[in-house]
Formats: C-alpha cells, structure tokens, sequence
C-alpha cells in the first residue's frame, strides 16, 4: 500500500467541488467510479457536500494557501479489500494525519491495474475554522502504511523514503507517460563517466559527447540537453552537487566550448522506455500522429482567429455606419450624445459576443485535437482493436504475484466473444470488460473475476476463457469461488475441464447430478405422451379416469374426453423428450424447435392449407335479417318510418307553419311573440286537447320576465270557434300576470294602485322590473338590502345611494330605514342626481319631484 499526496502549484487554482466532479465523473467509462464515502458533512449528497466544504474554506478569510488536501491511496495489482475495510483504512489515515474531525470526501476507483482511493479532505476545521497542515507528511505515510498492512492483512511495500522530489516526479513521469526521461537516460547513459573524471575538462568533455552540458544556476549546477530540457545535477547523484564537486574538482570552471565541437554519438530524446517489445515503427506512427494533429489544430485555430476578426470588423462597420446616420438627424445636444452613447454600447456588446464565441471554439478545438503521450495513444489505439498497441502496453507489465479470482489456460486463441463488451483499456495493456454488474479483467495471461459474480456471470467469464485459452482451464482463488465455477461450468454444460483433478471431480459430478434430473423430467414427459398416466389432479381430476388407471393399470388409456384434459394441462402429445435441463442462458423462456434436438411425431404429419377451408366457413362478415326486426312503441319514442296522423310533409308534429322564410336582417335570429304573425294550431291539436295538455305541463316555467311584458303588448292565441268553451275555461283559471309579479316582487295592490297611469306606464314597468331582479337575487342568498317602489303618498326626506338605468329609463335609488327605495325620474332629473355624491340627503314630493338645495325636478 502506498500513500501519496498530490499538491496543487497554484493556490488560486485550487478548487474542492472541481476536485470532487473529478473523482466522481465517469469520463466515459462503466467501470471507474466505486465506493463514495461522505464523512463529518451534514449533507448527503455529493454536489452538495462540496458546495459546503468550499463555504466553510470561505470563512476562513486569513490564510491563502491551498485549503484543500489531496491523498491517493494504493494497492498492489491484484489486491481489492472490501468497502468495510476500505473505510477503516480511510478513518485510520486522517486520524493519524490529524484530519479526523475535517470534512472530506472519499471515492474509490476500478479503471487501472491497481485498485486506489482518493480522499478530498478540507484543510479548514469545521468548528474552529483553522488550517491544518501536517508537517513531514511522507515520515507519517510510511509509518501508517506499515501498520494497516500488518493489521489487515495486505502485501508488504518499502516505505523507507530513497528519493528527492525531483526524482519521484522524473519515475512518476516514465510510469505515466511509459517516456524516457532525461534524469533516468543521464543515469543510465553517463552517470559512470561522470563519476570518473578527474577534472572539469574531462567532465565538460564527457557531457559534451553526450549531447549535454553543465552550467551554474542558483546555488547549483543545472546539466542541460540540446532541446532545452534541464534536470539539477544533483538530482541525478548526490555525488554531483555543486559543493561535492567543487570538493573533488575545484573551483567550478564553465566549458570553453559553446557549442560541441563534434557530433556527439549519444543524445537524449523522448523515446518509449525500454521494454522486452519493438516500438520503433510504433512511436514512428505515434509521432506522425500527433505531428497531424498540431498541425491540423493550428490550422482550426487560425480559421478561427480570422472569422473572430471578420466578425468584429463587421460589427465596427455598422458601428460607423450608425454614427454617420446620427451625424445627419436634427436633433439636441443631448440627443445626439444619448444616441451616439446606444450606438458605443451595442458595438462593445457585439465584440464582447463575438469575443465569446471564439473562445468556446478555440476550446472545443483544443479538447477535439489534445494533444496525447505515449501511454494514452497507446491506449486509444488497443481501445480501437490495435493488437500491436495493446502488446506494446503488455510488455510494460511486469509479473507480479497474483493474490485474486483468476482463470487461466495454457493455449492461446484469440475467438471473438459477443458477450462481453471491453469497457476500457489501462496503461498497462488490461482489458476491462463488463458482464452486467460484474467486471473481468483480461491482462493477456490470466482472467481476473471481481467478486460477488453471480452464476451467470460467472459462466460469461468461462465462455470469455475458453476463447481465450481453449477447453483446459485453470482456477485459482478462494475455495467458495472455486466452487461458483465448478457449479456455473456444470449447469451450463460447458464443454471444459479443469486443470485441478479435485476441481474436474466436482464438475464432472454436479454435471451428472443434473443430467439425471434432466432425465428424470424427460422420463416423466414421456410416460404422460406415449402412455397417457398422467399425476393425480386431486379434486380437479376426473373419477372415471381414476377409476380406469385403478383397473387398467399403467397401460390403460383414459377416455377420449380425459385425454384431451389431459393435454392441457400436461405435456404435448405425440412429442418426444427434446432433452435434459436447458442451460442457464436458456431458462425461462420459449426455445425454437431448431434450437431443440430431433423431435419425433408418429402421426399427423398433414397440415390444413387455406384452400382445404370451405367457403363458408370463418369468412367475416354479417348479412341484415330485417325480416326478424319489429317496430318498438314506448312513449317518449316513436318509430322514424311511422307518419302522424296531420303532420305536414317534413314538419314537427303537432306544430302548424310558422310562415314564410324569415327576410335576410331576421335570419338566425329569435323574434319576440309580437313581432310574429298568427298562429294557427293545427287539426290535430283541436282533435287531441289532452295531448296538449300533457306537453304543456311538462314544459319547464316561464321566466320571470314574461311577467313584465306589457298587456297591450301580449299576443293572443286565437283558437277555432269549436274550442272557445274551453279555452275560455282556461283563461279564467288562469292568473293575472301583473299580480303574479307584484307578489314575487313581495308588492301589496295597495302600494301601486297610483302607479298604473296611462302616462307612467313605461316608467314603472321599469322599475318594477329592476326590483323584481333585487329581490330574486336577495332571496338566491345575495347580501342584498329589501328593494321596493317608491309611494308616492307624502312628502319624504330619503338618502341618495345610486342611480340605475333599465330599458332607458333613469331610475333613482334612495334608502329609507332599512330597504332601498325605487323612483322613476327623467333625464334632467338624473344629470343633476349625479352630481351629487353618495349619502346626500334629498327630499321628495308626493307628486314624485326631487328637490335639493332651493331647486326641485
């Protein structure tokens, strides 16, 4: 186990919640992000835990260093602890670096060779609001990576620290990149002769033959190559520093040679590190690569650039334009500066979205052409189906002890598999592929199960191995996995043996043990189709099959009847065992005869073709039978084809012509009763007064206003002379409708007998009806005072509260005690009324004027 810290160079770009959508994004990936673990948050969900780790890093206001600290935690390839052992490795390091009340946020992660963990931990204490910062962190890693590796259990590293920072970044840069670098080729290529020269001379000499010289900086020496790139001198040996040097040699003296007088035999360039495969036409494919695609993003970027700049001089055109149109109006000073200030103000919004949009661009540019190193082309390329590439990713690997759930083989073949899917590829040439919810990892010599496959991805991971390695396989792992596979090779009957005779023993004995229950079923089956025995159906069988069994024995054939009950709720007649106990990838469903075994039938071998059908028979379809068809009578419905006795042709029954077409300025319009004619009730009515009767009482009332119609205005229904007894007797039984209004109207006779006058009679038929509506509303449940005509007995002092207009006619409200009082006035009357506000006490006469200040209407 290794911990690492990883921290930031620049404070100010230091982000928690960018660190967080880091760990947990998926980058493309099914398999990458594992465990999460939120530990002293109040909240619960990741987004919002980081946003309130970054408010509590904002409280504390007087630091501004990095307030976040990143750790990586690191197992060895092959090592996977489970989630409960993760979180105490997790408690267990923050304690011991002092972060165990700090909030932080733990995510773990499955997308390389070696299972690690990042942990996101705030600087910041959430009470005390102070930064933490642990002095000699590395003394404290190892000794906490010594001690969770002996109390859990895991594979022991050297946590003894051996190297610089510079030579930790240089090692980390050739296990990333898989590129040479210049500390590690000096090392290798010149760090001897180095050591034996004897004078400044000879040590410039030997660094010039290798492309390289030495140079003061600082407090140091710097050893630089030809294309700029410079390491300290004395991070490539102790031995090379400036003060050991200087002890040895003397006093520094700089080369006399600017430049090298020969061509050196040996200089550094980035090369792949060296490895037991050639990548030489490989990295010459890797550099034509990338050459193609700066190439191509310079050219995007200046295509760019130019539509940028086309757009802002476009914009500055108009711009101008605008100015000179402005130079031209006749306006105001200040007009003018408002307009040319409007003018300025668009011309910098434009660039500023012109300026925005290139940006965008630029950056999709740089993400579309990135460019990439050695290890990630490498791994875009096997990802792709490049078998060059993933053996050159291969032989970086070397062999480690394996601890895990493996399958492996002794043959090679290389078989398509198509059910599996390759998730993604690691640096070290593993393929990862997903079978559901369980992962495989493939790194060329074993296949590496994750724990907790079920049986059926269990048996994905046998099909991926035999294609790789063939039918011999071996297992290595836990006893209970061992087990899982023995169990998934049997039930699937695979064909494949295991290299473990312990192991064989047990397939082989768990595939009989299914065969034969497979065989039992089968046997079962048979019996039921060939000699009709079918199981007891208990209360749902029938007796007389049971009493036939009972003295026929096995061999007796049930009645016709019972054998096709038989059929339906057994197995299919005439049919043979089609085999043993489907495999598991073929359970639970309907299966093909062509995916089933030779299927014997004895009989039946015609089939009905759509011309052995009659005629007759199943064509769709209905013919009418109307012979079978009655008329129905019922009252409220008569029968379409049955014609009235007296209805005209195309007419309503027991309805006369109302008379001609109405003119084109009455069409789809209703006309009142005395704008009609006559009308004219026909025969049949005469002939049938109870009819009528009937229908008329079951005519829904007439509205109020009908009422309120004038009398003069009426239309009278004039019935033939055979009928005036009895529509006489009818219109004496009938109420008056004037007195019908007055009592809904709550209105006693007494109290309008002076308001029926010939030259009142419009005015108070107005007012009636407006007390009328007042009333039906207070009695419908409106907060509605009493509402009644005015008398006009003496001389009264009421309160102004409104004037209404009905029909055209004004209408004074005033309010005496509690109800509200109705007055007919004329126009003249009304004008002055409105002037005077609400609440003004008026007086009125008994005549029915109004007078108010000294003047009377």
């Amino acid at each position: 186990m290794i911990i690492k810290h990883v921290a930031m160079k620049s404070a100010k770009k230091s982000s928690f919640i960018g660190l967080v959508r880091y760990l947990t994004g998926a980058q493309g990936k099914g398999v990458r992000v594992g465990e999460v673990l939120i530990t002293n948050c109040h909240s619960v969900e990741i987004q919002n835990a980081a946003l309130e780790v970054t408010i509590t890093q904002q409280q504390n206001t007087r630091s501004h260093a990095d307030k976040t600290y990143h750790l990586i935690v690191s197992f060895r390839e092959g090592e996977s602890p489970a989630p409960e052992i993760l979180k105490a490795i997790e408690q267990k390091i923050c304690d011991g670096l002092g972060f165990g009340e700090h909030q932080r946020i733990s995510v773990v992660h499955h997308d390389t060779d070696n299972l690690h963990m990042h942990i996101a931990i705030n600087k910041v204490h959430p009470a005390r609001l102070t930064v933490h910062e642990p002095y000699n962190a590395y003394h404290t890693f190892a000794k906490l990576c010594d001690r969770l590796e002996k109390a859990f259990g895991l594979q022991r590293d050297n946590h003894t620290p051996g190297k610089t920072a510079g030579e930790n970044r240089a090692t980390d840069m050739e296990q990333h990149a898989a590129v040479e670098s210049l500390l590690g080729w000096i090392r290798r290529e010149c760090a001897d002769q180095i050591r034996e020269a004897r004078t400044w001379t000879q040590l410039h000499h030997t660094l010039e033959e290798h492309g390289l010289h030495l140079q003061a900086r600082g407090n140091g020496f710097v050893i630089s190559s030809e294309d700029g790139i410079s390491v300290k001198a004395s991070s490539v040996a102790r031995e090379f520093s400036k003060e050991k040097l200087e002890s040895r040699l003397g006093s520094f003296q700089p080369s006399p040679h600017t430049t090298s007088a020969q061509r050196p035999g040996k200089r550094y360039s980035k090369q792949p590190t060296t490895t037991n495969a050639d990548t030489t036409a490989l990295f010459a494919r890797y550099k034509s690569s990338q050459h193609l695609e700066m190439v191509t993003k310079a050219v995007e970027w200046r295509k760019a650039a130019a539509r940028k700049q086309r757009l802002i001089e476009a914009a500055k055109r108009t711009g101008r334009l605008k100015r000179a149109a402005i130079e031209l109006v006749r306006a105001s000073r200040t007009g003018k500066k408002l307009m040319y200030a409007a003018t300025s103000k668009v011309l910098r919004e434009e660039i500023a979205a012109v300026n925005r949009q290139y940006f965008k661009e630029r950056q999709q540019i740089h993400d579309k052409y990135r460019r990439l190193a050695w290890a990630d082309w490498l791994r875009q390329e096997a990802q792709a189906g490049d078998q060059e590439a993933l053996q050159a990713l291969r032989a970086r690997r070397k062999a480690p002890s394996h601890h895990g759930d493996t399958l492996r083989g002794t043959g090679a073949r290389q078989e398509p598999f198509s059910g599996a899917r390759r998730d993604s590829v690691t640096k070290k040439g593993t393929l990862i592929y997903r079978f559901g919810a369980s992962v495989v990892r493939d790194d060329g010599a074993r296949l590496d199960v994750a724990r907790g496959a079920s049986q059926a991805e269990l048996e994905a991971a046998l099909r991926l191995a035999m294609a790789r390695y063939g039918s011999r396989i071996s297992v290595t792992g836990s006893d209970q996995f061992r087990e899982h596979i023995a169990r998934a090779a049997a039930a699937a009957h695979l064909s494949v043996s295991f290299d473990d005779d312990a192991l064989e023993r047990r397939r082989q004995l768990l595939a009989q043990s299914t065969t034969r229950k497979g065989n039992h079923h089968g046997n079962d089956t048979n019996q039921h189709a060939g000699t009709g025995r079918q199981p007891d159906r208990g209360r749902h069988g029938s007796r007389a099959a049971a009493a036939s069994r009972a003295a026929g024995g096995a061999s007796a054939k049930p009645p016709a009847g019972e054998q096709q009950q038989q059929h339906s709720h057994g197995a299919q007649p005439h049919a043979g065992n089609p085999g043993t106990t489907p495999p598991a990838s073929a359970r639970h469903h309907l299966r093909g005869l062509s995916e089933l075994g030779v299927v014997h039938v004895p009989e039946r071998t015609e089939m009905l073709l759509p011309g052995d059908v009659p005629d007759h028979v199943g064509k769709p379809g209905t013919e009418p039978a109307h012979g079978v068809r009655r008329h129905l009578h019922w009252p409220g419905r008569r029968a379409a084809h049955v014609k009235r006795a007296g209805q005209p042709a195309g007419g309503k029954p027991l309805v006369a012509s109302a008379g001609t077409a109405p003119p084109p300025a009455s069409q789809g319009r209703l006309l009142p009763l005395s704008r009609l004619g006559k009308l004219e009730v026909d025969k049949a009515t005469a002939a049938d007064p109870h009819r009528v009767e009937e229908r008329e009482a079951n005519k829904p009332a007439a509205p109020t206003d009908a009422h309120l119609e004038n009398s003069a205005d009426r239309v009278r229904v004039h019935a033939p002379s055979s009928s005036a007894g009895t529509g006489a007797n009818q219109k004496t039984n009938a109420p008056q409708p004037e007195r019908e209004a007055e009592k809904e109207a709550g209105l006693s006779p007494v109290s309008t007998k002076n308001i029926h006058t010939s030259s009142k009679t419009h005015q108070l038929s107005a007012a009636e009806k407006y007390v009328i509506e007042r009333e039906q509303k207070r009695i419908n449940g409106f907060d509605i005072p009493k509402h009644k005509l005015y008398t006009f007995s003496e001389d009264t002092s009421a309160e102004f509260v409104g004037l209404r207009r009905i029909d055209a006619q004004a209408l004074a409200l005033l309010r005496l005690g509690d109800g509200i009082a109705v007055l007919p006035v004329d126009d003249a009357a009304a004008q002055r009324l409105k002037r005077l506000p609400r609440g003004h006490t008026i007086t009125v006469t008994a005549a029915g004027t109004v007078k108010r200040k000294g003047r009377s209407r």
